[in-house]
């Protein structure tokens, strides 16, 4: 059976190859813009359903896996920064506060059509940061594509004064603990495939 990420995402593609070293990666084309009164959960199950669909469609004999994820500080869905006024204007903003990560997972077989789906939740409480802290920060590990604005798996540990959750792997964009349980129940364990 065939493993396919229905992704793009080269932090994703990185978490998971230690566990399927025969990693097919399909970039999916989906619209990511969030529905009006969508909350962060339903926002990211949504789009890891939906990568994961398009993606099975032209897949046979697959486990696809999709996988969205977002931030929240204070009811508020943060976005990728993607520049560095941005970048700076969200660690301001998320300094000594708590932020939320929602990461949606989604594993579609599509030899059976049966579907997963979950919602993962990982927190993150931010050091006071000062804005000359921020802006070396921002110059060595440019998070420019990363929601909230740090590279956890680089120097974004340094922001952090705590953080909570089942799976640190959620941080980073793709909870390994509950995709392996999602993977055995469609039969396929990472620990027994060759």
């Amino acid at each position: 059976m065939n493993i396919v990420l229905a992704s793009s995402s080269a932090y994703r593609k990185q978490l998971l190859s230690p566990l399927i070293p025969s990693l097919t990666c399909v970039t999916p084309s989906v619209d990511e813009s969030i529905k009006t009164g969508e909350s962060a959960e339903n926002y990211v199950s949504r789009l890891a359903l939906e990568k994961a669909t398009t993606v099975a469609k032209k897949q046979k004999n697959a486990l696809v896996i999709g996988s969205d994820q977002c931030a929240v500080l204070k009811d508020k869905i943060i976005s990728k920064p993607g520049n560095h006024e941005k970048a700076l204007a969200q660690l301001k903003a998320s300094s000594g506060k708590c932020v939320t990560f929602y990461t949606g997972l989604c594993v579609i077989n599509t030899k059976t059509n049966s579907q997963q789906v979950s919602c993962e939740a990982f927190q993150v409480t931010f050091r006071k940061l000062g804005e000359k802290q921020i802006i070396a920060y921002l110059a060595k590990d440019q998070p420019y594509d990363c929601a909230g604005s740090f590279k956890a798996e680089g120097l974004g540990v340094t922001l952090f004064e705590k953080m909570q959750g089942d799976d640190y792997n959620t941080l980073i964009g793709l909870p390994l603990i509950k995709l392996t349980s999602m993977l055995q129940a469609e039969g396929f364990d990472p620990l027994t495939f060759n």
